[in-house]
């Protein structure tokens, strides 16, 4: 793909990876539209972008988890920028703790922002690349989670593993329109992912509504050395994001040290065949 003059909308686009993102892309001539929840937050980021790169930025407040939200800010992005080339439906949440001692809520919001959010990101976007019949790339962000089960994450594997699949389906129907598809799955980056119960509303109980047993999710950051993988910075995984559009790349894997583990559950599924 070649990025000047192209149209980005980065969803989670106040902070991390999807601000990371926007900076390169914006590096690159591409226009941008950031998403998120939190109004400060964006307005942050935005100046930030404006001071770095010539590029038109805009930021709209939206919750991926509402489906009707998504549909106007797609007719939003559409209106407001002519076009939209590249759709990174990136925003995300966690909750930790044993699967059996997760809340109902906790299982509404993660599903609800962390499969239905992507979702949403297809669902109102898609019909507008293909419009425009000039190709176009979609990414998800997935975890480390999507490829591996990982212990005290059940309702985040569940929604990361949906997003793969969601992903990998999406590439192949995707061929004959040229639009590419990526899906990133990261281990540990340095995030804020640690304290996303600050985006947990009423309709999941709100704040500090975990269910005795859960818990937010660790921080990914080095005090926590019983955690998989290195922590890699947000610009790393950014210009693995960038190269992935370039050059279609479908599974961005910022970690070589996640191979063994994915190597690992595949050789469990080929020995089941023998048994």
């Amino acid at each position: 793909m070649e990025f000047q003059g192209k149209v980005a909308v980065i969803t989670g686009g106040a902070s991390g990876i999807g601000l990371a993102t926007a900076r390169q892309l914006a590096q690159r001539g591409v226009s941008l539209c950031l998403v998120d929840r939190q109004p400060a937050a964006l307005e942050a980021a935005v100046a930030v972008l404006l001071t770095s790169a010539d590029v038109r930025v805009e930021a709209r407040v939206c919750d991926v988890s509402d489906y009707t939200a998504m549909q106007a800010l797609a007719a939003d992005v559409a209106e407001t920028f002519g076009r939209v080339d590249i759709v990174f439906n990136n925003a995300g949440v966690a909750v930790g703790g044993p699967i059996a001692e997760m809340s109902h809520d906790d299982w509404r919001w993660i599903i609800d922002v962390d499969l239905w959010g992507p979702i949403h990101g297809v669902e109102v976007f898609l019909p507008h690349l293909r419009s425009q019949g000039e190709g176009g790339h979609v990414l998800f962000t997935s975890s480390f989670a999507g490829l591996v089960p990982n212990v005290g994450l059940g309702p985040y594997c569940v929604a990361k593993y949906g997003v793969v699949a969601l992903a990998e389906v999406l590439r192949r129907e995707l061929r004959e329109d040229n639009i590419g598809v990526s899906v990133l799955c990261p281990m540990r980056v340095s995030t804020n992912i640690g304290s996303s119960e600050r985006n947990r509303d009423e309709r999941y109980g709100g704040q500090g509504a975990e269910a005795e047993g859960s818990s937010e999710m660790l921080d990914q950051d080095e005090a926590n050395p019983d955690l998989a993988g290195r922590v890699l910075s947000v610009d790393e995984v950014a210009a693995r994001v960038v190269a992935a559009i370039e050059n279609n790349q479908l599974y961005i894997l910022p970690h070589e040290e996640s191979r063994e583990f994915v190597r690992r559950r595949f050789e469990r599924i080929d020995r089941a065949y023998e048994q």
